[in-house]
């Protein structure tokens, strides 16, 4: 007869006591994992460049900012505003079309992006689109994919009154190479 190299042990028979202690254990460890669930699901934020999250950045507030306007004692309005990523960087700019509130007639618009550094409390002016020295008014200013579209309305001589701006026309502006550069949106018609 031909002896194993193992000897046997009388663990390596299976009892009904084995199967109950197993039984058992496996109970408590459903038991517990139970007690000690994870909180629920949310999305995440991708990481920042710290290796944390990154933290949700509301887009600048042009309410506030030192608009390069001259109005004299008339208050400056921002008429139009507009938010999104126009630099790719993963924070919002927003583009204010503003000018002097002059009750009435109609005073020439200014467009900015503001952007706000990471410690900074303010925003500040990083370019401008349209100077108001172009006597330009305004219109569907918006920011999509990138870009910035807007209307501007203007005058095709200085015998054009005021009130009535002849010239229409869509513009784009684009972050490209470190600056913004203006085109005009496929699709679109001058007046």
């Amino acid at each position: 007869m031909q002896q194993s190299a193992v000897p046997e042990l009388a663990h390596t028979h299976t009892r009904p006591i084995h199967w109950l202690a197993t039984a058992t254990a496996l109970a408590g460890v459903v038991a517990l994992s139970s007690a000690f669930q994870p909180g629920s699901a949310t999305a995440a934020q991708a990481a920042g460049p710290t290796g944390g999250p990154a933290a949700a950045v509301a887009p600048p507030d042009p309410t506030g900012v030192d608009f390069p306007l001259q109005c004299g004692p008339l208050p400056i309005l921002v008429q139009h505003k507009a938010t999104g990523d126009l630099d790719g960087d993963g924070r919002p700019e927003t583009v204010a079309s503003v000018r002097c509130d002059a009750g009435s007639g109609t005073p020439p618009n200014g467009v900015y992006v503001l952007t706000r550094a990471a410690d900074a409390e303010q925003p500040r002016i990083v370019a401008t689109l349209v100077d108001p020295k172009d006597r330009l008014t305004v219109t569907d200013l918006t920011v999509t994919d990138g870009a910035v579209t807007a209307t501007l309305l203007g005058y095709s001589s200085l015998d054009v009154p005021r009130c009535c701006p002849d010239v229409d026309e869509r513009a784009k502006w684009q972050w490209k190479n470190g600056a913004f550069l203006r085109s005009t949106p496929a699709g679109a018609r001058s007046a």
